[in-house]
């Protein structure tokens, strides 16, 4: 297996704070791998120690078989980075934005106009091209910092949160981005707090809370490693979500789940004997059942049962 990333008992302090505590990961060449964890477990400080912009107080990290201190020039060479934020400058237009970054990269403005015009077109923004980027919408915004990352073709990226804050239609745009960024062989690392989008894209998955990896694997070998199957519940009346709620909480005696919608709760269960005491639990209360459903637990359970608290709990990112 030979390794785009590895890194071993990295770790990272901002004062009295432990942004990442002694992280060991190893990461194939071509494979998108995610970093899953609320804001505030060491997701970021992670991809700016390994994108060289932080120094590791111990620990060492190697990138494309360069360590991250000792050549960290030759590590910038090989990889990009698209960060929380937008990078590209709103006065200007999409294509003054890929021009401007080809020409720092070193190409001609001839080269420099026409992998332009090629990045436009592929991500879906040639129609664009020529207004100022002030004008866009978030996802033509995160679009075009994406392509300002592949001027020149990247043997890593660095994906940080790439779809936070966007509206449903704009991140599967981006996820299609990303997955033909991998088909062409780039490794991709990504940081994202988003359950369904780590589950949809990553061949791996490290789950990290308060700066430590406290599981590894596959979606499918995270989901299989709780144990237990997950009961979802779609109530008739909305209003009675509460009631269901502590009736599921008084007899499984696990955190119950708010669904997306007001009138559906998920837990997880042991055995199906406990799926069938919860319908006559909620049936016996006067709490009718619209939907009853028993399946493999969600990235959001795994998260749950791994951390003892959902993976929507968040704290504040420490800032380098």
């Amino acid at each position: 297996m030979t390794l785009a990333i590895e890194t071993t008992g990295l770790r990272k302090s901002f004062g009295d704070t432990l942004a990442v505590d002694g992280i060991d990961l190893q990461i194939p060449r071509g494979t998108v791998f995610g970093l899953l964890g609320p804001n505030g477990a060491g997701k970021t400080t992670m991809i700016r120690m390994l994108a060289t912009l932080l120094r590791p107080d111990s620990g060492t990290a190697t990138v494309l078989g360069h360590d991250v201190v000792q050549d960290a020039t030759a590590v910038r060479g090989k990889v990009s980075l698209t960060g929380q934020y937008a990078s590209i400058d709103e006065e200007l237009t999409g294509h003054e934005n890929l021009v401007l970054v080809g020409r720092l990269l070193g190409f001609s403005w001839r080269s420099a106009g026409k992998r332009a015009d090629k990045l436009l077109a592929s991500f879906g923004l040639t129609e664009a091209a020529r207004r100022q980027v002030r004008t866009y919408s978030g996802g033509m915004k995160r679009r075009l910092d994406v392509a300002a990352s592949l001027v020149v073709t990247p043997e890593v990226i660095f994906l940080d949160e790439p779809t936070t804050g966007l509206d449903p239609r704009s991140r599967n745009q981006v996820w299609a981005i990303i997955r033909a960024i991998a088909a062409e062989g780039t490794t991709v690392l990504l940081t994202t707090q988003y359950l369904d989008e780590a589950d949809r894209l990553a061949d791996r998955l490290a789950v990290i809370d308060d700066g430590r990896v406290i599981a590894e694997g596959t979606s499918r070998e995270l989901k299989a490693a709780v144990g237990a199957s997950t009961l979802h519940v779609r109530l008739h009346d909305p209003e009675q979500q509460a009631e269901a709620k502590t009736i599921l909480t008084d007899l499984l005696g696990v955190e119950i789940l708010d669904g997306d919608d007001r009138d559906t709760l998920s837990a997880s269960v042991a055995d199906n004997e406990n799926a069938a005491a919860v319908l006559s639990a909620l049936a016996g209360a006067g709490v009718r059942v619209a939907e009853f459903s028993l399946g493999q637990a969600s990235l959001d359970e795994v998260f749950l049962a791994l951390t003892g608290h959902p993976a929507e709990e968040q704290t504040e990112e420490v800032a380098a």
